[in-house]
């Protein structure tokens, strides 16, 4: 697909502080790499056609629908005409997920794309203008709408297998404490109460990805926060636990699916 040369690219983040990550952007030919992130990825195409590899097939989406991409799934995005495409999405922690379904294994909407109008409804509150803020009463009221909704339209068949979510919460609120050391998985075990084998079982049915992703992530979300700042990326890398900014960079691309550069860009370019 060719591009037109007068699009220019851009992605605005919600300033309002809230629970969630929330976007709007705008691309007008390539836009992602292939990345994953270990958040949920809920968004509506608001104009153009969206389209994306995801779970081994390309996927188109156009206004009117809805976005799932599962955590921990690999996709990409570019503009499927030469109109580009314009997008709001919203990055939503399995954890809070979790602390509405109390310990079952996560929703999976199966093609990333879903036309149920029940969904639609339930992200609409979360995917209005992100110039518009959400009280916390409100964003909790939409968050606990939405995740009821995700499990119903995912036709999740729960398994009669018991997860120790209290054990896997008491690993991750350690990770969020100590993302910038070395942990193991032993001692997220000690820390946890439950053997390493089950512990990382447990956390990826209840999280949505492996305890080694979770804490990289926490490292890039440091990062992310220390370069909107303005530090020096060097320091920042080895700051968060990285080995070096190299090791960040790599890493950044491929959970963002665009470099540091790229992304601190957009940020800053409207």
């Amino acid at each position: 697909m060719s591009r037109r040369k007068d699009l220019q690219d851009w992605v605005k983040l919600a300033k309002s502080p809230t629970q969630i990550e929330r976007i709007e952007a705008f691309f007008g030919g390539h836009g992602y790499e292939l990345h994953r992130h270990d958040t949920y990825a809920i968004g509506r195409t608001l104009s153009g056609v969206q389209s994306f590899n995801y779970r081994g097939g390309m996927r188109h989406s156009l206004p009117g629908g809805t976005m799932v991409l599962h955590p921990d799934e690999t996709h990409d995005g570019e503009a499927g005409t030469e109109a580009g495409f314009q997008y709001r999405m919203i990055y939503i922690e399995p954890a809070l997920i979790q602390k509405i379904l109390g310990g079952k294994p996560l929703p999976f909407i199966p093609d990333g794309l879903s036309d149920d109008p029940r969904l639609f409804a339930a992200t609409q509150p979360l995917l209005r203008s992100i110039d518009d803020s959400l009280e916390i009463l409100e964003e909790d009221d939409a968050l606990y709408d939405l995740a009821q909704t995700l499990a119903v339209v995912g036709g999740q068949r729960y398994q009669r297998r018991v997860f120790d979510y209290p054990a896997a919460e008491r690993a991750r609120e350690y990770i969020h404490a100590s993302f910038n050391k070395n942990i193991t998985l032993d001692e997220l075990s000690l820390i946890s109460g439950r053997d390493r084998w089950s512990l990382s079982r447990d956390f990826r049915a209840l999280f949505g990805t492996s305890p080694y992703r979770y804490v990289t992530m926490r490292r890039l979300e440091y990062c992310r926060r220390q370069m909107l700042s303005g530090n020096n990326l060097a320091d920042i890398s080895i700051d968060a636990g990285f080995s070096d900014q190299s090791h960040m960079t790599r890493q950044f691309i491929s959970n963002f699916g665009v470099s540091p550069g790229r992304w601190l860009t957009f940020i800053r370019g409207r």
